[in-house]
């Protein structure tokens, strides 16, 4: 069954992301300044520190109780809104002396990979609907 026919059968839409992290005041601040997690934030009873989008994904930033070692290939993307906005986006990153790790400017894909306070690979992107 393919990705589209599942949404369509069952409403499936993934809504939020939960990651350990070292220090949740120094993840907050990243997430909100650079990814748009600002549209509010709550801590749950187990810790764990929920900050949301203007989309209502919510990003989970929970208190790691052991050191922070994610897989080299383990990311997540963010979807802008057009290809100005993550050129920009990479500036600001570059200027602040944010770590990127790879980027992409092609006419049907542009997207920068940064490195978050934790070591989470973080992309932004954007590519035209079909």
């Amino acid at each position: 069954m393919s990705a589209d026919r599942i949404r369509l059968t069952y409403g499936l839409r993934v809504d939020h992301l939960a990651i350990p992290v070292a220090d949740q005041d120094i993840s907050r601040r990243f997430y909100e300044r650079y990814f748009g997690f600002g549209a509010g934030a709550r801590r749950h009873d187990d810790g764990v520190l929920m900050l949301h989008n203007a989309r209502g994904f919510a990003l989970g930033l929970g208190p790691a109780e052991e050191p922070i070692v994610p897989p080299a290939w383990m990311h997540f993307g963010v979807h802008l809104r057009d290809r100005a906005a993550v050129l920009a986006l990479r500036e600001r990153l570059a200027a602040d002396g944010v770590e990127l790790v790879e980027d992409h400017d092609d006419p049907d894909y542009v997207s920068v990979k940064c490195r978050d306070p934790d070591g989470y690979i973080v992309e932004a992107f954007w590519e035209p609907e079909d």
